[in-house]
């Protein structure tokens, strides 16, 4: 596996959440990889273009073997920012700016290669042999190993594929936003071998007070003696039970839930539970 299964999402640790000093940060790392977390998402818009270089000063300073962890980032979005130029938001998927985009990633995070370089979400303007030519180009010099995307619908994966191999596309899965498993996105990524990558994996059971979620709550307050676990380390199972492979990325900063997460990868959700959490969250049986 080139991932650890939960991945360590850091779009709070900076200035649009924890605003962690570099000693935070270094802790953060730490208590992830003691945790068996070894994959750090980022992406260079996180802080408003800040939290990668944030990252990278603490990953420095940390003592941390380069080869024992993983970095993914991601690019394209033009960010309204004081530290660009940008009128308005926009996705900049030209050649150079790929090559640029990755390079400043690089420096930022003060690492010689990406394990995962992402296109962050889909541009109107994207064309395959533009983009194809850009990642042949960074992984011929080594700097990344691996090319993916995030938020891509099947159509347009299949756009990119006829260009160059896709490894994974990061999508928002959840049981609370689970439309992936009906609109093809989750079947075109088992039949073609391209990692499943999780975003919001909690979806909105913890954020919203609905009927929807009462339910939710409901239902798994029913297993939780029975696999000795947490709401939300029932919701990770749910999800880790997918034939996809599905790589939750998990964005809390709160050490006792990144615990409790990790652990959430030993349970196995019997065929039948498994639908009823489901059923729970549509609000009825399956066709």
């Amino acid at each position: 596996m080139k991932y650890s299964r939960l991945i360590a999402g850091t779009m709070t640790w900076g200035v649009w959440g924890k605003q962690y000093s570099k000693q935070d940060m270094i802790t953060m790392i730490h208590h992830c990889i003691d945790t068996q977390i070894t994959t750090f998402d980022h992406a260079d818009i996180y802080g408003g273009y800040t939290t990668e270089a944030e990252f990278g000063r603490a990953l420095k300073d940390s003592g941390v073997s380069r080869e024992h962890i993983q970095l993914i980032t991601k690019c394209g979005i033009q960010y309204l920012s004081d530290n660009r130029n940008n009128t308005v938001k926009h996705y900049d998927y030209s050649k150079d700016y790929i090559i640029w985009s990755a390079e400043t990633s690089l420096k930022h995070l003060k690492t010689d290669y990406l394990d995962l370089f992402l296109l962050h979400r889909p541009s109107p303007l994207m064309h395959p042999d533009v983009i194809a030519e850009a990642i042949s180009t960074l992984k011929q010099q080594g700097k990344i190993k691996d090319f993916g995307l995030s938020n891509f619908t099947p159509s347009q994966v299949d756009l990119i594929s006829s260009a160059t191999s896709i490894a994974v596309n990061q999508i928002e899965f959840s049981l609370t936003q689970h439309t992936a498993m009906h609109n093809g996105s989750l079947d075109q990524m088992l039949m073609q071998k391209i990692t499943p990558m999780a975003w919001s994996p909690l979806g909105s059971v913890f954020k919203e007070d609905t009927e929807q979620t009462r339910r939710i709550h409901k239902q798994l307050g029913e297993l939780m003696d029975k696999y000795s676990a947490t709401e939300d380390q029932l919701l990770l199972a749910w999800i880790l039970k997918h034939p996809a492979h599905i790589h939750p990325v998990i964005g809390t900063t709160d050490k006792r839930r990144i615990t409790n997460a990790k652990n959430a990868e030993e349970i196995d959700l019997e065929l039948e539970d498994w639908f009823k959490i489901l059923v729970a969250a549509q609000g009825h049986k399956v066709p």
